[in-house]
């Protein structure tokens, strides 16, 4: 399984772990393992946690939830409460515990400290909305939410490599086509 990790935050990145979300989904989160195997590639933890069926099915619904908040902020509406709630029970969650050792920091925890670390980095995220330009990538299947840190602000792109290179090859061969 590939993850991608082009969003800037680990809220971001844990919702485009549901790809093209308006036509033909791509689930990266099929099973429970998927969610551990996520953790690890963020950095969240460095053991895959042992993560149950329902706990699979609660971290897909926080990751849903996460993702109406974003798209209310981004549409400047009202927060659905229920994702509220969900958002803020998590985030109350244990941190993921650290211990050093000779082969370096071990960074290991359950499905629930994976749910409070995505919930805390979104309530973060969505505490400084106004300080940072958040934006969903401008090519028209991708539903990829990201932040805007380049010097200029004009991002349009979730990732150069899998979005903006298809963008501007299309815009080329469009060009092309007209001039002949």
């Amino acid at each position: 399984m590939s993850f991608a990790f082009v969003s800037g935050d680990l809220a971001l990145d844990f919702l485009g772990t549901l790809k093209w979300r308006d036509g033909d989904s791509e689930e990266l989160l099929a099973t429970p393992r998927d969610v551990g195997a996520w953790a690890v590639a963020a950095g969240v933890v460095t053991e895959e946690p042992k993560v149950t069926a329902a706990q699979f099915t609660a971290l897909v619904d926080l990751r849903e939830s996460v993702y109406r908040l974003v798209k209310a902020t981004l549409a400047d509406s009202g927060w659905p409460e229920d994702d509220l709630r969900r958002v803020n029970s998590y985030a109350d969650a244990p941190a993921p515990s650290f211990t050093l050792t000779a082969a370096g920091m071990r960074r290991h925890g359950t499905a629930r400290a994976l749910g409070g670390e995505i919930a805390r980095a979104a309530a973060d995220l969505l505490a400084h909305k106004d300080e940072l330009v958040i934006r969903e990538c401008g090519r028209d299947e991708c539903t990829r939410i990201f932040i805007d840190r380049s010097r200029t602000g004009n991002r349009r792109w979730c990732d150069m490599e899998e979005c903006g290179n298809r963008i501007k090859a299309a815009q080329y061969r469009a060009r092309r086509r007209a001039e002949v």
